[in-house]
């Protein structure tokens, strides 16, 4: 029985469809993760990550196809993380966070920008004629040394992320300032 509580409870915290950590495992990994930097007056860093243009990919693939997608992007996103505490997961939709314990804005931001181009390598067709005609992503970082509530570091990394897709997508931003960096 308890084998079996063990198992459900692991379910519990994959996401179906892609098989990574799903919110509610981020939700309670963000909360452990910053109590901890809070002890210790230690970095902790948030990616967010958005597939570009997803709807016109579900659009002229279909939902299957989309599906399979997120499933793609995921498994590559998992992969590009190094170390066993670092958390991919996905927060909803077509949108993915990837929490970096005792990481800075300059180690988040090259891991951002890693993911971004390995997603990219990728060459998922995406079907739309324009200069990108395979899928990528838009990423925003945020950092920081934690006081007040983990939302806080949500926030940030949430806006950073619609100023990359403002500045054009396929981009990183932090601190309001977008990057890209060439494969």
């Amino acid at each position: 029985m308890m084998e079996l509580n063990q198992k459900l409870e692991r379910l519990s915290a994959i996401d179906g469809l892609t098989g990574i950590a799903n919110r509610r495992q981020f939700d309670e990994a963000l909360n452990r993760l910053w109590r901890r930097a809070l002890r210790e007056s230690s970095p902790i860093s948030l990616i967010m990550i958005d597939i570009d243009h997803f709807k016109s990919y579900n659009d002229t693939y279909g939902h299957l196809a989309g599906d399979d997608c997120l499933r793609v992007v995921a498994q590559a996103l998992s992969q590009t993380v190094k170390r066993p505490f670092d958390l991919v997961s996905r927060y909803g939709g077509e949108e993915f966070a990837v929490i970096l314990p005792d990481t800075n804005r300059e180690g988040a931001m090259l891991m951002a920008h890693e993911m971004r181009r390995t997603v990219e390598a990728l060459a998922v067709p995406r079907g739309q004629p324009d200069q990108n005609d395979h899928v990528t992503v838009s990423a925003g970082v945020a950092s920081l040394i934690p006081s007040g509530e983990p939302s806080s570091l949500i926030a940030a990394a949430d806006a950073c992320l619609y100023q990359a897709k403002r500045s054009g997508r396929n981009r990183v931003a932090c601190t309001l300032e977008t990057e890209k960096i060439s494969a």
